[in-house]
């Protein structure tokens, strides 16, 4: 049996998670609280709508975390992080304390998609305990229980304000001058990962927000997450498989990562990816306002938006 300090990985299976609800259910555990947190979340074009798929389906007991309001309000890119104290009133709204393990899990549609991003996003506010289901509809499939309808409301918790860690994070100014730079002799070899499809990598595919061109930063490594999933059940590869895919795309464990996508939500597919695989965090770092910002801040004349015919 897994307690919750002993999960053996970041991500971990339904199986796993079942027996350390079980156990965590008992009056006569000591362990902290397992909460499950609902990450589901879809694109603007796709018609659908996180919060009704919670409803409609979700782990007992399990919370909703909203990536459309728990964002920094005040800047025009959709998904940048919130500020400290704004994150600690969402824990506390939600009911999660600082000591909880907290399973972030994905809708049954998409299997693997926004739940990293929410995991990420605990870790760089520092919370112990985080960990991504590996996944929901296999929660579904192996017959573990659901429920559904409207979730009882949860006691307001204490959540302290944390700090962000800035080390984990890197913004459009530094971005744009590694791009500059890559491709000149003597330039820092930073891999520029982009989870968005190979189509809209490209410049062949439009953007799901409408009014933004597609294409990539220059010398980015175009790492769809469907390059990532089980086609059949959604969930992430295994360690080995996933080592493959990196390797057939030229990343190079020893040299820094950034991970890029459209708004940064699944920019952090790869990073979970990547801790799968092995690949040491301290090299990576998730550009948060992603091809959504660097669409629309940077120059004509620069020649910083590129297309691959």
């Amino acid at each position: 049996m897994h307690t919750i300090s002993s999960f053996p990985r970041y991500l971990i299976t339904p199986s796993e998670l079942n027996t350390a609800l079980k156990h965590n259910a008992s009056k006569l555990s000591t362990e902290p609280r397992i909460i499950p947190l609902c990450a589901s979340w879809f694109l603007p074009n796709d018609g659908r709508n996180g919060y009704d798929t919670f409803l409609a389906r979700r782990i007992p007991h399990a919370r909703f975390f909203d990536l459309d309001t728990v964002k920094d309000i005040h800047s025009p890119y959709p998904h940048m992080l919130p500020a400290a104290p704004e994150f600690a009133d969402a824990m506390r709204h939600l009911g999660v304390r600082r000591q909880d393990c907290v399973v972030v899990y994905d809708s049954l549609e998409l299997g693997i998609f926004s739940a990293p991003r929410v995991a990420w996003t605990l870790g760089v506010f520092g919370h112990p305990k985080v960990h991504v289901l590996n996944n929901f509809r296999k929660w579904v499939h192996d017959g573990f229980p659901t429920e559904s309808g409207e979730p009882k409301e949860v006691q307001r918790s204490e959540y302290p304000v944390p700090e962000l860690d800035f080390g984990r994070v890197v913004a459009f100014e530094e971005v744009r001058e590694i791009a500059r730079e890559l491709g000149k002799e003597g330039a820092e070899e930073v891999q520029i990962l982009d989870a968005r499809s190979l189509g809209r990598w490209k410049g062949v595919d439009p953007e799901p927000r409408e009014g933004l061109s597609s294409g990539h930063i220059p010398y980015s490594i175009s790492v769809p997450v469907s390059d990532l999933l089980d086609p059949n059940d959604k969930t992430l590869l295994p360690a080995s498989e996933l080592q493959a895919v990196f390797k057939s795309k030229g990343v190079d464990p020893s040299k820094p990562v950034i991970n890029s996508c459209g708004t940064g939500v699944t920019a952090a597919v790869i990073d979970a990816a990547l801790t799968e695989a092995d690949f040491p965090r301290e090299q990576r770092r998730l550009y948060d306002g992603s091809w959504t910002e660097w669409a629309q801040r940077v120059k004509p004349g620069e020649g910083l938006i590129r297309r691959t015919e």
